[in-house]
């Protein structure tokens, strides 16, 4: 009797955090973490410039856009690609802050408290990809210094492609950072990785004129058709450059499922492995 008396007086085991709230807590830990540190804007958003003016400038007298009206410059051409290459930035310096977090303990904490494991990946990925597009945004803002008129439309759709091409680099990300165990090697694998992968999406030379070898691994990059949403969104007003990219329909869909593969790979990780690389 007495047993059944101490049982019916336990207290009842606290309840275990739904999905939701650790994440939006995750994500706001990344959004107030880049406002203290502004200099991750210069960073993910002034290098991508600076490369544009000197890209444009220096390739302006040089190169003509393929299937673009007489005028066109390259500064013109390479914009969208540019929009991609601020996403990236901004993933990489967004996921940094994993090898960042684990060296403080932060991470290790997280890892203990009863959170789901999917919260925090969802947090993370979620959180660079709110700061990329938002800086993604702020450039577009400039897309009419470069020639490039703005519409609704235009702006709608470049929107949607940025943001599943930013979900896809910021879980690579995340997928890349979970294993490193120092800032150094992370830089490393970045320019061994995801620069290359940038340099053949078509961001920076279009796929005519490419060598054959050159030509099927830009096909088989999946970052390409981000960059050709992207290019299709921005490029309504000179039909003729649409018609040596993928159509606007497949160009999303392939982002959207390199997305889905790469958080995938990040929840995978992060649930198979603890906080420190093997």
């Amino acid at each position: 009797m007495s047993h059944a008396v101490q049982g019916a007086d336990a207290p009842a085991p606290a309840p275990r955090p739904g999905l939701i709230g650790p994440t939006l807590g995750l994500l706001q830990r990344e959004v107030i973490r880049f406002v203290r540190q502004r200099s991750r804007l210069f960073s993910a958003l002034g290098q991508p410039v600076l490369f544009w003016l000197l890209l444009g400038s220096g390739f302006g007298a040089s190169f003509t856009p393929p299937g673009a009206p007489p005028g066109t410059g390259y500064m013109t051409w390479v914009f969208p690609g540019i929009l991609v290459l601020v996403l990236l930035f901004t993933a990489v310096f967004s996921t940094i802050s994993i090898i960042e977090d684990r060296q403080a303990g932060f991470l290790q904490a997280v890892l203990v408290a009863p959170v789901p494991r999917l919260a925090i990946v969802l947090g993370k990925v979620l959180g660079g990809t709110v700061l990329a597009v938002a800086q993604g945004a702020l450039l577009l803002l400039a897309a009419p210094l470069a020639g490039i008129p703005l519409t609704p439309a235009a702006v709608g759709l470049a929107l949607v492609a940025m943001v599943g091409a930013a979900l896809a680099l910021t879980s690579v990300g995340v997928c890349m950072a979970w294993r490193m165990e120092s800032t150094q090697g992370f830089h490393m694998v970045m320019n061994l990785l995801l620069l290359p992968m940038w340099l053949l999406s078509g961001a920076f030379f279009p796929l005519e004129g490419a060598p054959s070898w050159m030509r099927l691994g830009m096909e088989m990059n999946p970052l390409t058709y981000g960059v050709a949403a992207l290019r299709r969104a921005l490029s309504w007003s000179t039909p003729a450059v649409l018609d040596a990219l993928p159509p606007l329909g497949v160009s999303l869909g392939v982002t959207a499922l390199f997305g889905a593969a790469a958080l995938g790979t990040a929840v995978l990780l992060v649930r198979a492995r603890p906080g420190t690389a093997p």
